[in-house]
């Protein structure tokens, strides 16, 4: 009898047990796909749209009355890229992308296509293929979109531009790309402004305001039309925030702009050679500047010449030089818009065996810079009356030493580590570098997990906005890394040449850094 009762309260107690098991489970929601982006406001941005790449004042989309959370869009697209953005003003904000980058928008409608959203890199963006009018419509519940050639693009409205001022802008220009102080064009009549000087070979497009690159430029109907010996190769221009069109210089010289704002055209004739200046180049200071400098392409590190104590016009500079480039400047201009010494044209050779050419020009454009080919201990003269430049090699450089802890000459001394890249999850960014972690046994060894993508890295010590500060990198350029680990596992700390790794396969990787003995490991994980 009291086995019964037993075997009677054990059922009870079962069924109690499944029963609150049961109603425990009403309480587990299991949600699958992603969730609804919940948002009052979305905008395009890129080239394609009507506004460009501006982040501070994209394209807004216009929430339906049906479903706040469907946007649409219509007007006309140009060739280009876009993605979307959900605030303005912040480039490290998360952005609606394609799937697939590089995924066409074009005259066959799409439906219910699949996107992502994400900040940082890869970044992925949809490509306009053909201009049109386009209806747009990213359903933010669903994370789906849509399109649909509506027209051909509308014909544009030509009325007279009015403004007071023009410039124009680029590497044809005397100003170069400097937005703050373009070059300015004189107004001979309501709608005619014109430009007589020299035009360098290179890209041109014109502004009417300064400061700001968001902002409509006047530019070729399509991109590369030249400008030449023979003139304009078409007198027809627009008036747009994008795409970025411009025409392009073939022939440098002297040329003779005219744009006329009522007709939107422009003509262009050519004068003749650009006459170059010969009257020797007064200063009291001379700088140095370029990947191939002990200062890099930092202006306040810029490398100072000394002028020689009997002739002013002769500076002279004795140090070492690494495989890159270099040009030379009267100041240190922290705009980088000042005239610059350059060779008569580009990559001009610096080696053992001396400079290839010995002539120079001082000019704003083109950025033509002299190239330095073999590592080492130079004297550089330059003669600035005669605008002639020597060099010497003096023998095999060395090196750069990095901060080295005593006893142990060649081990890094540092309590942060860091990696940039286009590889990495936050690409070039100096403020959300990737940072490593101190191994608490052994303050040599870094470690770092994540995702790399197809692209380049290297590591600093800090994050130095300037970028002018010494580099962990590969002993060579290009040095690859993939599943299999990386080519070569040593490394340098030095400012140049500006070598880093190459990631040949994406995936989740475990990066260990021994400062000490500088090799570094890769694992793939998966």
């Amino acid at each position: 009898m009291k086995y019964t009762n037993i075997l009677a309260c054990a059922a009870i107690a079962l069924a109690g047990m499944t029963i609150t098991s049961c109603e425990g489970e009403k309480d587990l929601i299991i949600i699958e796909g992603n969730l609804p982006i919940k948002t009052s406001t979305l905008y395009l941005v890129g080239d394609a749209t009507p506004t460009g790449w501006s982040i501070d004042s994209p394209t807004a989309m216009a929430a339906s009355e049906a479903d706040p959370l469907v946007f649409d869009w219509e007007g006309n697209l140009m060739c280009g890229e876009l993605k979307l953005c959900l605030t303005t003003g912040s480039w490290d904000a998360a952005f609606i992308r394609p799937v697939t980058a590089g995924t066409e928008i074009g005259t066959a409608d799409i439906d219910n296509a699949e996107f992502k959203m994400h900040a940082g890199d890869p970044d992925d963006k949809w490509n306009v293929t053909a201009e049109g009018v386009y209806h747009l419509t990213f359903n933010l519940r669903e994370w789906t979109m849509s399109t649909r050639y509506v027209s051909a693009p509308p014909a544009p409205v030509k009325d007279p531009i009015v403004t007071d001022v023009l410039y124009i802008i680029g590497e044809a220009a005397p100003c170069g790309w400097n937005i703050d102080s373009p070059t300015a064009l004189t107004k001979v009549s309501d709608y005619v402004f014109r430009y007589e000087g020299a035009l360098n070979s290179g890209e041109l497009k014109a502004c009417m305001a300064t400061g700001s690159w968001d902002v409509s430029f006047i530019r070729p109907a399509s991109n590369g039309l030249t400008i030449s010996k023979t003139g304009v190769e078409s007198p027809d221009f627009v008036f747009t925030a994008a795409p970025d069109n411009k025409w392009v210089v073939t022939d440098a010289g002297m040329y003779t702009l005219e744009f006329n704002l009522s007709e939107w055209t422009i003509s262009a004739t050519y004068n003749g050679e650009i006459e170059v200046d010969t009257d020797p180049i007064e200063t009291s200071t001379l700088f140095m500047i370029g990947d191939a400098t002990p200062g890099g392409w930092s202006m306040d590190d810029a490398t100072e010449f000394s002028v020689d104590a009997s002739n002013k016009y002769i500076f002279t500079w004795e140090g070492e030089l690494v495989p890159g480039s270099f040009k030379l400047c009267l100041e240190r201009d922290g705009t980088f818009s000042c005239p610059f010494i350059r060779p008569s044209s580009a990559n001009v050779e610096v080696s053992k065996s001396g400079v290839a050419a010995s002539d120079f020009v001082y000019t704003t454009n083109p950025d033509d810079q002299w190239k330095v080919v073999d590592a080492g201990r130079y004297l550089l003269t330059f003669d600035l009356e005669h605008r002639t430049v020597k060099a010497e090699f003096k023998g095999e450089g060395s090196t750069p030493e990095p901060p080295v802890t005593p006893g142990n000459p060649d081990a890094i001394e540092t309590s942060t580590l860091f990696m940039i890249g286009d590889a990495t999850p936050n690409g070039w960014s100096m403020d959300d570098a990737q940072e490593f972690t101190a191994d608490t046994d052994n303050k040599y060894i870094f470690t770092w997990e994540g995702k790399l993508v197809k692209g380049t890295f290297k590591l600093c010590l800090e994050r130095d906005g300037t970028f002018s500060c010494p580099f962990i990198r590969p002993a060579k350029a290009n040095v690859e890394v993939t599943k299999s680990g990386v080519a070569e596992p040593g490394f340098v700390y030095t400012t140049d040449p500006d070598d880093q790794w190459k990631v040949i396969d994406e995936g989740r990787y475990r990066l260990t850094l021994d400062l000490e003995n500088r090799t570094i490991k890769t694992e793939y994980l998966d």
